[in-house]
C-alpha cells in the first residue's frame, strides 16, 4: 500500500474533514479531547455480556457500549512472528501496514524510524502515559511516553505446584493441581517489595488511577493514556470469586467446537496449542472458558475503577475512550486454543469508542482494522496525521460520510496462512500443505461448513483468491505470487 492512499481516496486528510457539529466541538483547538485507551490481550469479539455473549459478566466495558461506537468488525491483519500479540501492536503504533511496522517500530532490533503513536500526540503537547503491556522493545517505548508506569512484556510465565513437575499449562491432566486462584504461582500475580502479592491488572489500574489523580492536581494539559492489561492472556487467573461466577455446568460449548482441528494449520504444535492436551474434550474446554470469561471479568471490574476515577478528576466529558484487544482467541473453537489461525475468533476484536460528540449506542458494521486507531486519534485532536501512517481513519465513517473502508480486509500468519475475507465471504489458503478453504459467514458466522470444493462456488472462489492477490501486492507480501 502506498503511504496513505487510503486516506487520500477517502478524503480522510486531517484538513479535509466536514465534520458533524457535534465532531467538531471534538476536535477544537481550544478544548482538546483526552484519551483513555483501554487495550486488553487475547480478547475475542464474542467476549461482551451486552454485546454478543451475555454468559460472560462485562458489566463496565456494558457502559462504554451503551455510551459510544461499537465497530462490530474489527480485525487484526495478521502476523510474520509466532506471537501475534507483538505485530498487532506493531501496527497499531506505527500506523504501518503488516510487512512494513516491523522496520517502523525497530522490532528488528534497531531504533523506531516512523514517528509512534504516543510520540505523534506527545509533540502535539498531549501529557502522554503508558502501564502494562509493551511488547515491542524498550527504544520504541521510551520513544511513545513522557510518562511510563510499570510494565511489562509479553507474558508473565506461571510455574506448577509444590512438588509437582506437570507442566503449568498443558490442563486438564491427571496429576496437574494448578489452580487460577493459587497466588503462590507467579503468572499475573506479581509479588510486591512488601510482600503482598498483586494481580497484574490491578497494578496497571492502580498507576493508571494515580496518574489520573495527580494529572487533574498538577496538569492542564490534555492527556493519552495507554493502558494496556496482560489480560486475558494465559495463564488465565484471577481471584477465587471470579473463577466462582463461572461454573463449569453453566459453561456452553460453542458450536464450532472440534476435538481437532481438520489438517495441520501450520504451527500446529505451538505452545498456545499444547494448553491442553490432544484430542481436546469439552471438559477441556469447559475448563478453559471458564478461566477465560474469569480474568476478563476480573480485568473489568479494573476498568470500572478507572472509568470511576475520570468520573470524580472532572475530566470525563471532555475525554475519549477507546477499547479493545490486539487480537482474539480460539479457546476450543474448531479445535485449537490459540489465535495462530485466520477464523474470526482470532482476527476479530472488540472495538468501542465512547466519549464527546460520539452516537451512544451505535453500531458499525463495517470492516475497519485495528490501526485506525492512531490515525483517528490524530483527527479528533486536530493533529496532523503523518506520511508513513497507512491505515485510514475511521473519522469518514464515525461521521456518515461513508458506509465502508474496505472492500475486504486481508488477514496472514506467517508463511502458513493467507485469508481476505468480505461482508460475507472468506477464503483461507494454507501455502505450505496447498488446503484452502471457503466460508459464507452470512450463513455461517461459526466457520463451520467449508465450501472450497462445492463446484458451485468455483467462480466466487477464483474472484476471492484474485483479491487476495491484490491485497497481498498492495501490503509488500513476500509471498505474493
Amino acid at each position: 500500500m502506498k503511504r496513505r492512499e487510503a486516506l487520500k481516496t477517502l478524503g480522510a486528510g486531517a484538513t479535509a474533514l466536514a465534520l458533524r457539529p457535534s465532531l467538531a466541538q471534538v476536535v477544537s483547538e481550544k478544548k482538546r479531547p483526552n484519551f483513555l485507551f483501554l487495550f486488553t490481550d487475547d480478547q475475542t469479539f464474542r467476549s461482551i455480556g451486552s454485546l454478543n455473549n451475555p454468559a460472560v459478566k462485562t458489566p463496565n466495558i456494558d457502559r462504554l457500549v451503551k455510551k459510544g461506537v461499537t465497530f462490530t468488525h474489527c480485525f487484526n491483519q495478521g502476523s510474520w512472528s509466532p506471537a501475534v500479540c507483538i505485530c498487532s501492536r506493531a501496527m497499531l503504533n506505527t500506523g504501518q501496514t503488516l510487512y512494513h511496522c516491523e522496520d517502523g517500530i525497530g522490532q528488528n532490533g534497531g531504533e523506531p524510524t516512523v514517528p509512534l503513536w504516543g510520540e505523534v500526540l506527545g509533540n502535539a503537547g498531549y501529557d502522554t502515559f503508558m502501564t502494562g503491556k509493551w511488547h515491542n522493545r524498550e527504544p520504541s517505548l521510551q520513544k511513545s511516553f513522557k510518562h511510563i508506569g510499570p510494565h511489562g512484556g509479553g507474558m508473565f510465565p506461571s510455574k506448577a505446584p509444590e512438588g509437582s513437575d506437570a507442566d503449568p499449562y498443558m490442563r486438564p491432566r491427571p496429576g496437574n493441581t494448578w489452580a487460577p486462584d493459587d497466588t503462590s504461582l507467579d503468572g499475573h500475580w506479581r509479588k510486591q517489595e512488601d510482600g503482598s502479592i498483586v494481580h497484574s491488572s490491578e497494578l496497571w489500574a492502580d498507576a493508571s488511577i494515580e496518574f489520573l489523580e495527580r494529572h487533574a492536581e498538577e496538569s492542564d494539559d490534555p492527556f493519552f493514556m495507554y493502558v494496556a492489561f496482560h489480560a486475558p492472556h494465559d495463564p488465565r487467573q484471577s481471584p477465587t470469586r471470579f473463577i466462582d461466577m463461572y461454573p463449569l455446568g453453566s459453561i456452553e460449548i460453542p458450536p464450532n467446537y472440534l476435538p481437532e482441528h481438520p489438517f495441520d494449520q501450520g504451527h500446529h504444535w505451538l505452545r498456545d496449542e499444547m494448553l491442553a492436551p490432544f484430542p481436546r474434550t469439552e471438559e477441556a474446554v469447559k475448563l478453559h472458558l471458564q478461566e477465560y470469561y474469569a480474568i476478563i471479568s476480573h480485568a473489568d471490574e479494573q476498568i470500572g475503577r478507572i472509568l470511576d476515577t475520570l468520573e470524580k478528576s472532572g475530566e470525563a466529558d471532555n475525554t475519549v475512550i477507546l477499547f479493545s484487544a490486539d487480537h482474539g482467541l480460539a479457546v476450543g473453537q474448531h479445535g485449537l486454543m490459540g489465535k495462530q489461525n485466520q477464523y474470526d475468533c482470532s482476527v476479530r476484536m472488540p472495538l468501542i469508542l465512547a466519549g464527546p460528540g460520539l452516537e451512544s449506542g451505535e453500531k458499525i458494521d463495517s470492516m475497519v482494522y485495528l490501526p485506525s486507531l492512531f490515525p483517528t486519534a490524530c483527527e479528533m485532536a486536530g493533529v496532523e496525521i503523518p506520511e508513513t501512517v497507512e491505515f485510514p481513519s475511521l473519522m469518514p465513517l464515525l461521521n456518515g460520510e461513508t458506509d465502508s473502508l474496505h472492500d475486504a480486509v486481508f488477514g496472514a500468519y506467517m508463511d502458513f496462512q493467507r485469508m481476505v475475507r468480505t461482508d460475507r465471504y472468506k477464503l483461507i489458503e494454507y501455502p505450505h500443505n496447498g488446503e484452502v478453504q471457503l466460508f459464507d459467514l452470512k450463513k455461517d458466522p461459526w466457520e463451520q461448513y467449508d465450501l472450497a470444493e462445492n463446484p458451485s462456488y468455483v467462480k466466487l472462489r477464483n474472484e476471492l483468491k484474485q483479491k487476495l492477490v491484490e491485497l497481498q501486492d498492495e501490503l509488500d507480501d513476500p509471498m505474493v505470487n
